[in-house]
């Protein structure tokens, strides 16, 4: 990076400063070695920010916290609870001016026990709300003939996130989507450290990339999207039905036993990521040692 100072006829060239500046890598490098460090950082916080936490919500502080946190309002109004949280999780969003900070500081709560999951569930949809404040407040800063396509942009993220608070929240039955699949999730990380890591991968990287691709072709982006669809719904029909009313179901269809072993559980997998990596090696269970009984010593009876 290099600063260009015009003094009448003399051009003079200096260097900016900055990290590895005097390094002679190039910006490509520095990029890269600034991310890498970016993200060992990030990492480094947030497990001393559950640490932390969880140094000083044990004992009767949590106790306290977890009583008041996950109780709901007194009858009639128990059911405007989840949306008293919304606005707490919105406003609490709106103060630190970031949707990221106020999440990462909860989550370790979830797995502590201090907060339940279902109350979780609307702080995190609070916080989607708040955090489209910033772009509205940033919207209103511009001037000139761009104000309107900013203020625009802004109130579309605001929009989409409340609509989609509507379509995922008032309905009770709805709610049980996002929170059974957390679960699902979760259950699936605790025995599979490597499946978080893939998800991501998968989530954030591999499907907007594949999609993308597909756009080109809509016909073909079509065809995709629905066969995709009507797997899912057959699945979870399936799935549905093997846990509630398998006798509905044709014997074969009771279990995914017929399956070949990598289509319906990820022990395959498991073995491969487990040597390769340590750190994501599946969590073992603890082994139930059997109880030894012994037995009563018999009275003796008297001559």
């Amino acid at each position: 990076m290099m600063k260009e100072c015009d003094d009448e006829d003399t051009v003079e060239i200096e260097r900016c400063t900055y990290l590895f500046a005097k390094a002679g890598l190039n910006d490509t490098t520095t990029g890269i070695i600034l991310l890498i460090l970016s993200l060992l950082l990030l990492c480094a916080c947030l497990a001393i920010l559950v640490k932390t936490l969880q140094s000083l919500l044990m004992g009767r502080m949590a106790q306290t916290l977890k009583k008041h946190i996950n109780t709901d309002l007194p009858h009639p109004f128990s059911w405007l609870t989840g949306y008293l949280f919304i606005i707490v999780g919105t406003g609490m969003t709106i103060l630190v001016q970031s949707s990221s900070v106020f999440t990462s500081a909860i989550t370790p709560l979830v797995g502590l026990g201090v907060i339940s999951i279902d109350r979780m569930y609307p702080l995190t949809l609070g916080s989607n709300i708040g955090t489209t404040a910033t772009a509205v407040l940033a919207s209103l800063a511009a001037t000139g003939d761009k104000r309107s396509v900013t203020i625009q942009v802004a109130i579309s993220h605001l929009l989409f996130n409340i609509f989609g608070i509507m379509v995922f929240y008032p309905v009770p039955f709805m709610r049980k989507i996002p929170i059974g699949t957390a679960k699902i999730l979760g259950n699936t990380t605790a025995d599979y450290r490597w499946f978080a890591v893939f998800y991501l991968i998968l989530v954030f990287l591999i499907m907007p990339l594949f999609f993308i691709l597909l756009s080109f072709n809509l016909v073909l982006l079509y065809i995709v999207i629905t066969i995709i669809l009507i797997a899912l719904v057959t699945i979870t029909t399936i799935n549905i039905l093997q846990n509630r009313y398998p006798e509905k179901l044709p014997a074969k269809l009771r279990t995914w036993d017929f399956l070949p072993l990598p289509l319906h559980s990820l022990e395959p997998y498991d073995s491969v990521f487990s040597k390769l990596l340590i750190c994501c090696r599946k969590k073992e269970e603890d082994e139930i040692k059997p109880m030894e009984m012994t037995a009563a010593p018999k009275e003796s009876n008297g001559a």
